[in-house]
């Protein structure tokens, strides 16, 4: 009998404190509910955080904790219905106060059950207005941070443009008044010539890596034979590693032809042997790899080449590596680099459907991947540069800059057409309706309600047998063509245009 008595008074002592400790509970409202959502009891903390006393909330209904909307979609008897069918419910929302104020509250109900019977639920809600707000607050920092960041990018970006133009733009500039002054059979003459030729090559080239970088390249993707590709500009990447550097290659036999454009993938591979040679003052081994490998995975799936470029150089600081795709980024002496041809890589893996990384270590070297997909159609046979074919006939010439016509005209006067010239689509269909022509030559970006690509496909329908040359250097719209026309890229030479011509249909 004493027994008994001592294990009821340990259990009253036991469940007087827990009442105690529940009811004591600051920072939390802990709380019952019958299985209707009856508040049952009460504690200090359910009073600090919403106001009411046990005498003003006991014998209530828990809703009136939420908001006028939540009621009236009845968000109250579903938390209830969810916590008794699946054990628990717990979520973040706004509630009321007895005063009317909202607060943001995490809340968790969790049902109680005796023999096996529902008979209420334990609700916990903590006020976390305070940890949102900071939250809230945090994020507009990083928007803020980010924001600063993107303008600082921007004018590191317009910074080295205007550089690396104003160079180009002076050798032009001079190299023309050499010209306008000087004998065209004194060598200087030639060699001002030749100094504006090297400058508009490197023009383009900045060009297109900048288009590259922003993914705004108009890209000719085509499938490529790695192997075949690399005896093909096995020369130009000798003498870009140097006589201090030995080119080594580790390529699988049966690598798989990949799809990319041909002129960017073999800049992008330049480029990282010009930078693995720089990280490797003393000399070393830049080697080239390639093999097949298959991806399954949540951002890229399906079959890749990985193509690797390695160095036994001084390797990438940790502090760098994540900034060295950034345009314009460069950790080499001014004049040595522009900072785009890691850029230009980035910009090309991505814009062929695959990515690049990269892998470093102080003293030993680095490793660029660049994964790019297996093209599913035969690799062509390779195909060099040859001499401006002469042709004959007229051609309608459809551009609004008058500079670029005169350009254009007389390379396509070089080649034996006859030019007629307009400056808009519109123009364009009026002059055919009255004369004739062998073919159309039309730049994509035009003023008007017609762009050059909108002309093409409107010349198809009326004139399905028109030949039809487009030109573009920047052009957003270039991107839908998808194949349907011939697109030559800008700045182009007269062997470019003459190879163009001469692949259109007759």
């Amino acid at each position: 009998m004493v027994k008994k008595s001592n294990q009821q008074r340990d259990l009253f002592e036991s469940e007087r404190s827990f009442r105690l400790l529940v009811e004591g509970v600051a920072d939390y409202a802990l709380y019952m509910l019958d299985p209707t959502g009856i508040i049952t009891s009460w504690n200090i903390g359910g009073e600090r955080i919403k106001g009411y006393s046990p005498d003003e909330i006991l014998g209530e209904h828990f809703s009136r904790f939420y908001t006028e909307t939540d009621r009236a979609n009845g968000k109250p008897a579903r938390a209830l219905g969810i916590a008794r069918d699946q054990g628990r419910y717990e979520e973040e929302g706004w509630r009321v106060r007895k005063d009317g104020t909202f607060f943001w509250a995490s809340v968790i109900i969790d049902p109680i059950y005796e023999d096996g019977a529902l008979v209420g639920f334990a609700k916990i809600t903590r006020d976390i207005t305070e940890r949102r707000n900071a939250q809230i607050r945090l994020e507009a920092m990083q928007t803020q941070l980010a924001e600063s960041q993107k303008f600082d990018a921007l004018g590191q970006l317009t910074g080295g443009v205007a550089h690396d133009f104003n160079n180009l733009l002076m050798i032009i500039s001079g190299s023309l008044h050499i010209l306008r002054k000087g004998d065209p059979d004194d060598s200087k003459f030639q060699r001002a010539i030749s100094a504006i030729d090297t400058a508009t090559k490197r023009g383009a080239a900045l060009t297109g890596q900048l288009l590259t970088f922003a993914r705004r390249q108009s890209v000719n993707p085509q499938a490529i034979q790695f192997g075949a590709r690399i005896e093909a500009i096995r020369e130009v990447l000798s003498a870009g590693v140097g006589s201090a550097v030995r080119l080594a290659f580790d390529i699988e036999r049966d690598v798989w032809p990949i799809k990319a454009d041909v002129s960017e993938f073999e800049t992008g591979l330049l480029n990282l042997v010009i930078n693995a040679r720089d990280a490797m003052p003393d000399g070393g081994t830049v080697t080239i790899g390639a093999r097949n490998i298959v991806l399954d995975g949540p951002l890229r799936s399906g079959e890749f080449v990985a193509i690797t470029v390695a160095d036994t150089g001084l390797g990438i600081p940790s502090d760098v590596v994540d900034k060295i795709f950034e345009p314009f980024f460069t950790t080499k002496p001014v004049g040595k680099g522009t900072g785009l041809g890691l850029s230009q890589v980035h910009g090309f893996a991505h814009q062929a459907g695959g990515t690049v990384k990269v892998a470093s270590e102080l003293g030993k070297g680095t490793t660029f991947t660049i994964l790019l997909p297996r093209a599913t159609a035969t690799a062509p046979n390779e195909t060099f540069e040859v001499a401006p074919v002469r042709g004959s006939g007229t051609v309608l010439l459809v551009e609004d800059n008058p500079d670029v016509a005169i350009v254009s005209i007389g390379l396509l006067e070089q080649l034996g057409y006859r030019v007629r010239r307009v400056a808009d689509a519109e123009s364009a269909l009026r002059e055919l309706e009255s004369n004739g022509v062998d073919f159309v030559f039309s730049d994509i970006v035009m003023p008007g309600k017609m762009d050059g690509l909108s002309l093409a496909h409107h010349l198809r329908e009326i004139h399905p047998d028109l030949p039809i040359l487009l030109a573009s250097g920047y052009s957003e719209a270039a991107a839908g063509v998808r194949g349907d026309f011939p697109i030559l890229r800008k700045p182009y030479e007269i062997h470019e245009l003459s190879e163009a011509i001469s692949k259109l249909p007759r």
